[in-house]
């Protein structure tokens, strides 16, 4: 870490930088595993350790088709981009195309991380928000149905755009 202002990051701050210098297995680190933990994360943390989806949450699933239903997708997307409701624009932090344009948002063009999210456990995340996060609960502000389509919208980022069924990692 040679160069580094580390005094500058003040505790807190130390105990990211150290952390992230300790391998966890070959795949991931023990920053990344943190930060995951709080639904952030850099783009190397593809196997993660997700906390349990509430009770409330765990059965909610995508309804039939949802994936790949090309209106339920425009209307995600038309929700995505704030036209739908100008409070609730999912591009602010999370990029025009994906890509986020804030820091600690999410990258919804990673397939192998977004394939680690079951549908229940996205679906709670945007209802619920992520705590120590920026990501904000939207279920005041959007139906369960638009919900469902944000996330169809949002998860062909991670096809090239394409709409395909969501093959969430096997728990």
């Amino acid at each position: 870490m040679a160069g580094n202002r580390w005094w500058q990051y003040g505790s807190i701050g130390m105990l990211v930088l150290s952390l992230g210098m300790v391998g966890f297995g070959t795949e991931r680190s023990v920053t990344a595993g943190l930060l995951d933990s709080f639904g952030m994360g850099g783009d190397d943390a593809a196997v993660v350790e997700h906390p349990p989806v509430p009770a409330e949450y765990k059965d909610k699933h995508m309804p039939a088709g949802g994936w790949t239903d090309s209106k339920a997708i425009e209307e995600g997307r038309k929700i995505y981009m704030g036209l739908v409701n100008p409070e609730v624009k999912c591009a602010k932090c999370h990029g025009d195309d994906g890509k986020p344009v804030k820091a600690g948002a999410r990258d919804f063009r990673q397939s192998k991380r977004m394939d680690t999210y079951e549908d229940s456990f996205w679906f709670w995340r945007i209802s619920e928000g992520v705590p120590k996060t920026k990501m904000k609960p939207w279920k005041e502000l959007l139906t369960e149905e638009q919900r469902w389509q944000v996330m169809a919208f949002e998860h062909a980022f991670s096809h090239g755009g394409k709409p395909e069924a969501h093959e969430h990692a096997k728990r």
